[in-house]
């Protein structure tokens, strides 16, 4: 058995908006989109993320999600002189101890993006 990928679906509250946050601010690709059916997929070089209303007959009082979104780049730098003037950001740029610089913002739905690069030795 082989896992191939993992497409988060993320409930939010206005998929058309998410969808255009995401491809005017973080430059992500819309691969499709169903305003119908209230989903959109949306996608960045290796990275897919789904997003949809939540069915009717599930609870649902927002978008919630107790994790984080952690992408990994070549060039976290690069992400951070797009992103700082332009989004939400939770922590600046920063070298950790584990071997990662990165930084963290919002999106549009509250939901953390996490954007990482390993630090070379």
């Amino acid at each position: 058995m082989y896992l191939q990928s993992l497409r988060p679906l993320l409930w939010v509250d206005n998929v058309k908006s998410t969808k255009e946050y995401y491809e005017e601010i973080l430059g992500f690709t819309c691969t499709a989109y169903e305003p119908d059916w209230g989903w959109a997929e949306m996608a960045k070089d290796q990275v897919i993320i789904m997003f949809a209303q939540p069915h009717s007959h599930i609870a649902y009082t927002g978008p919630e999600f107790t994790g984080s979104l952690y992408l990994n780049t070549d060039d976290v730098d690069e992400w951070w002189d797009l992103l700082k003037q332009k989004a939400e950001i939770l922590y600046p740029i920063e070298n950790f101890d584990y071997g990662m610089r990165e930084f963290a913002i919002k999106d549009c739905n509250g939901y953390t993006l996490q954007f990482g690069q390993e630090i070379q030795h």
